[in-house]
């Protein structure tokens, strides 16, 4: 009686610290409920899917990094953004990257999210492309497409793109770009604070 009690109350604990996890977590949506995995469960045994049911539109993959979940890791080499979900899985999207000449690498933070957000190209792009207007009000012809994750106090952003056919490229001045309906679901699940490592 008394292995039995043990084994309930190891259960309820499981769930209660599992759900306390979650409740913090921009990866899971407020209306999902707890998803309960057991600390015994491997990682290769979880269906990150059934996890993350409001990933839909990036792939999920086995992904293993010492960065925490919600933390975002962007290969250049490959054109593939990873946003960490932890379990040795990550969501993987296809993305546009620095051309040649305007590669960079390192690590930075999300200051700021916008939802069909405004465009002020930099000075050095206008100095390059004098064509180019000051100011571009947001909506589908803007380059910045339907959502911008601003990148520490640099120039870079993770964005949407009105180019699709750039995705899987080295094609940008430095920013990170993606189809429309994948960055959209990426801005609701990455929080302001999340690490983003380029490299």
């Amino acid at each position: 009686m008394n292995t039995i009690l043990k084994a309930a109350a190891a259960v309820l604990a499981a769930a209660f610290i599992s759900t306390a996890a979650q409740a913090d977590d921009s990866l899971y949506g407020s209306d999902t409920g707890a998803v309960i995995v057991p600390a015994s469960t491997n990682s290769t045994e979880v269906d990150a899917s059934a996890i993350f049911p409001t990933v839909q539109r990036g792939k999920i993959v086995t992904f293993q990094t010492s960065k925490k979940r919600g933390s975002i890791v962007i290969s250049t080499q490959r054109n593939e953004l990873y946003l960490v979900l932890g379990y040795n899985k990550a969501v993987m999207y296809r993305v546009a990257t620095a051309r040649k000449g305007f590669e960079w690498a390192g690590v930075h933070k999300v200051t700021a999210k916008t939802e069909w957000p405004d465009w002020r190209p930099p000075v050095e792009m206008r100095a390059r492309h004098p064509e180019l207007p000051a100011y571009m009000a947001g909506g589908p012809k803007n380059p910045l497409g339907a959502r911008a994750m601003y990148l520490g106090s640099s120039i870079y952003r993770i964005h949407g793109t009105n180019e699709p056919k750039s995705i899987g490229k080295a094609a940008s001045s430095g920013c990170i770009r993606m189809l429309n309906a994948d960055v959209t679901e990426l801005y609701t699940l990455v929080k302001i604070g999340a690490e983003v490592t380029v490299n």
